[in-house]
């Protein structure tokens, strides 16, 4: 019988699968007493000297991590310098010094922790996940005030263990080989998370208990595929995961091969796979790796690290340089989607930020900002391989004032002998039900549709997907999720609308099969999984897939679906790569 009494589960953050024993990451909880200052002009240097020191450690860190992640990545680190460079946040901190005459780490604590209980108090996964970074800057200057160094006797190869982990203790970990990290909390979103992937480095967070089932020195295995830890695995356990990475690197190698072969099915079904672009750094991945295109510009990306929207000139400048070395393939550029979990540069406070004023709700109330954005990707269309993508639509009317706005953009352009593609194409992200279920009234207004599977599941079993405490019920495979595919998929071709998928769904490879027996002609995924799609596909029968589809949709719960697919794999499809991530 196999043995689960060693495993625990959390969130899977970062793709991947390491053995290595357990290193605990404790900081200590600096004291800070009520206290006060004799002297305020001391008080105040002492303040100083520790804000300026802890600006020269996150250089340090920023340095770091530019050449381990790419300067967008590390952009994080070029924000927490910001703060510290506040000239507001500071102000403040010598007026209470010298008002209260307090000592300086009293000071900063009690400042920093009122923002820091508004952040963590807020119902939005990503606010309170932010706090995280806010509470890594207090404990920094704290630790400057009081002189003490921040020591680690961390070894290499070693996986650790945490409560939580900062992006800057992630960073710096990565310098002595650290094999993969497991915390009790965080979420996808986490920029602890975010930087863990940048790096390629396994990591399960969101365990809740972590820190208190496993002892320094134990054995683990981090399964960041399916976000599950073992604990001292026993020799079986052992044998089975690592045969598992024997054969990823394997599978690596292959892969490596198929960079220049096309997806077709083994009955020749001809399926297209674009890359998802967060940041420009990503783009060689995606091209290296046999991407034909870009089916998602994520350009909410250019202002996380900014106050305020990016001007037009300066989309422009981007997106004529995607368009040209992307060439001759295409572009598709996702307008501002902000607000929910992403970063939003007006001062908004959201009761239920994603069911809120987010996304093209944003755009329509804010014109100017709207046309600022159609105008930059037009002037970059003169290539004729851009497209424009509209998220979070959830009405045919919002669908008709996008392009009414558009056409705007157009005349104005002419009018200024502005050259564009006059013929540029236009589409919306499903993802909201409604959208979905007005598909038909949708098709006659735009060129093409990509259903965004990450918001369309959360918002159709009403599942918050950065949500550890829920995560087993955001099931993309439960029978609404099918047939509601297979409604979009089926409207867009009988409408002559072409249909693709953007979602995390589409880097499942487990999923892949249904979606393309669904009818499914068009997939986009990060870089790094390009190659792993494009093998499912070549070693699938298009047939056999369609009549799996055909199966599923008749089943009724979510564990049936899966077991028919998992079923239809082992007897189909001569591929490993699933067994990682199911």
């Amino acid at each position: 019988m196999e043995r689960i009494d060693n495993i625990i589960k959390g969130i899977a953050a970062a793709p991947g699968i390491t053995i290595a024993n357990a290193y605990l990451f404790f900081k200590d909880e600096e004291k800070i007493y009520d206290a006060c200052v004799t002297d305020i002009e001391e008080a105040k240097k002492i303040l100083d000297e520790a804000l300026e020191k802890s600006k020269r450690e996150l250089r340090k860190v920023l340095a770091v991590a530019i050449d381990k992640m790419g300067k967008s990545r590390a952009a994080i680190f070029e924000a927490q310098i910001m703060v510290l460079d506040d000239p507001i946040l500071i102000k403040t901190l010598y007026k209470r010094i010298e008002d209260e005459k307090k000592i300086p780490e009293y000071i900063v604590n009690t400042e920093f922790s009122k923002y820091l209980k508004l952040m963590n108090e807020s119902k939005e996964i990503y606010m309170m996940e932010r706090a995280n970074d806010i509470e890594d800057i207090k404990n920094r200057i704290i630790r400057n005030i009081k002189k003490k160094k921040w020591l680690s006797r961390i070894s290499e190869d070693v996986i650790v263990v945490s409560k939580n982990l900062t992006p800057a203790d992630t960073v710096l970990f990565s310098r002595v080989d650290v094999r993969g990290f497991v915390t009790d909390f965080g979420g996808l979103t986490s920029h602890a998370a975010i930087v863990a992937r940048s790096l390629h480095i396994p990591a399960v967070v969101g365990l809740h208990e972590a820190t208190k089932k496993i002892h320094n020195g134990d054995q683990l295995i981090v399964d960041g595929f399916k976000g599950i830890i073992i604990i001292n695995p026993d020799s079986e356990q052992l044998r089975i995961y690592k045969n598992k990475i024997e054969k990823l690197y394997e599978i690596d190698s292959e892969l490596i091969k198929l960079k220049s072969e096309p997806a077709i099915t083994k009955d020749g079904k001809k399926i297209q796979i674009f890359g998802n672009l967060d940041l420009s750094e990503e783009l060689e991945i995606i091209i290296q790796n046999g991407g034909e295109g870009l089916g998602l510009v994520r350009t909410e990306q250019m202002f996380t690290n900014s106050e305020d929207f990016p001007s037009e000139d300066e989309q422009y400048i981007l997106y004529r340089d995607l368009s040209e070395r992307v060439y001759p393939h295409s572009v598709i550029i996702r307008t501002f989607d902000i607000g929910g979990d992403k970063v939003l540069p007006v001062d908004v406070k959201e009761n239920n930020p994603f069911l809120g004023w987010r996304g093209i709700r944003i755009m329509l109330d804010n014109v100017e900002i709207f046309k600022s954005q159609l105008k930059a990707i037009l002037r970059a269309s003169v290539h004729k391989n851009v497209k424009i993508m509209i998220p979070m639509i959830s009405s045919f009317s919002e669908v008709k004032k996008s392009n009414e706005i558009l056409e705007e953009c157009k005349l104005e352009l002419q009018e200024n002998n502005i050259p564009f593609d006059k013929h540029i194409s236009i589409g919306v992200m499903i993802e909201v039900p409604s959208a979905a279920v007005v598909i038909k009234d949708i098709c006659n207004e735009v060129d093409f549709v990509s259903i965004g599977t990450n918001d369309l599941i959360q918002y159709l079993l009403a599942v918050d997907r950065g949500n550890d405490i829920i995560s087993d019920l955001y099931q993309e495979f439960h029978p609404a999720v099918i047939r509601t595919l297979k409604h979009i998929i089926s409207e867009g071709k009988k409408n002559k609308v072409t249909v693709g998928l953007c979602g995390e769904m589409a880097a499942d490879t487990l999923a892949i099969p249904l979606l393309i027996g669904l009818g499914l002609e068009q997939v986009s995924v990060s870089g790094v999984v390009i190659p792993n799609i494009k093998s499912i596909i070549r070693n699938l029968n298009y047939k056999q897939a369609k009549k799996l589809a055909e199966q599923c949709l008749e089943l009724k719960t979510e564990i049936e679906i899966k077991n028919k697919v998992k079923e239809f794999y082992h007897k189909n499809i001569i591929d490993d790569y699933e067994n990682f991530t199911q």
